[in-house]
């Protein structure tokens, strides 16, 4: 949300090729007003693992373990949770909301680390900063499927703090010049995706994730209905939901119905 000329509204940028994780990153700008964060969906870390990787047991968000998301080297600043809301919490803010105090946290706890040449030939600097806890997240990713279209998966959760100690020791199994985010979803601890953290890496249907501040999955929900997209795995409280009432007609099982009308209503944009 700023650059060398100052605050400005947040550019999106997907990094690879992603273009479906580009299209995740703006629906995630446009539901909120904020910047999205690009991630790879890297690693998960069981309890167990930590454990015995570093001899500190998990505790608070972090004690069923935790998904690391990480990118090859740049990631948005706002990330790294220096801007503060009116009561002290980490937030990445709305761009009018920024001030230059924010901007020089943020700048302040990011190093600008010298690039991997074995994955940046021409060189260059990675953003390195590590996400602060407890800031509630949507990650979203938008997939292709031959015969269907396009799908979408919904996971809310929340970044984790770990020590210090902790994150130089699982920070340097990957690249230690790349930003960190520790994020752990919503269980419910029922079969399915979201039965436990390792399940909603599990079912994800990309190593690429798009994330954005707060809890928005509903809208999210509401967006892709209107854009004719099935959402096929999320983790939204039922009463929060809101499909067209057309919906009822094609059948009690919800996600189930959402394909069908999909499929029946068409997209709203042309063919797939």
């Amino acid at each position: 949300s700023f650059d060398w000329n100052g605050i400005r509204e947040p550019y999106i940028m997907a990094t690879e090729n992603d273009y479906l994780n580009g299209l995740g990153m703006l629906f995630c700008k446009h539901l909120t007003n904020r910047a999205s964060i690009f991630s790879d969906v890297r690693t998960y870390w069981s309890p167990k693992a930590i454990e015995r990787v570093t001899d500190w047991k998990p505790e608070g968000l972090a004690k069923d373990g935790f998904i690391h998301l990480i990118n090859s080297g740049a990631t948005t600043l706002d990330a790294n949770g220096q801007m503060k809301n009116k009561d002290g919490k980490s937030e990445m803010k709305q761009f009018w909301d920024i001030t230059d105090e924010d901007v020089k946290n943020v700048l302040d706890k990011t190093r600008f680390s010298v690039a991997n040449c074995g994955y940046f030939r021409g060189g260059g600097f990675s953003s390195t900063f590590l996400s602060e806890g407890d800031m509630p997240l949507t990650m979203v990713r938008l997939n292709m499927v031959k015969g269907v279209g396009p799908v979408i998966q919904i996971a809310e959760g929340w970044t984790c703090e770990v020590p210090q100690k902790v994150f130089d020791i699982i920070n340097m199994r990957t690249d230690q010049t790349w930003p960190t985010t520790w994020f752990v979803p919503r269980t419910d601890g029922k079969d399915g995706p979201f039965k436990d953290v390792y399940s909603v890496m599990a079912n994800w249907g990309a190593n690429h994730g798009a994330l954005g501040y707060g809890h928005f999955g509903a809208d999210m929900i509401a967006l892709a209905s209107m854009l004719r997209i099935p959402v096929c795995m999320h983790n939204v409280p039922e009463e929060q939901i809101f499909r067209p009432s057309a919906w009822s007609m094609l059948g009690m099982d919800k996600e189930g119905a959402d394909f069908r009308a999909c499929q029946n209503f068409g997209p709203l944009y042309g063919k797939y």
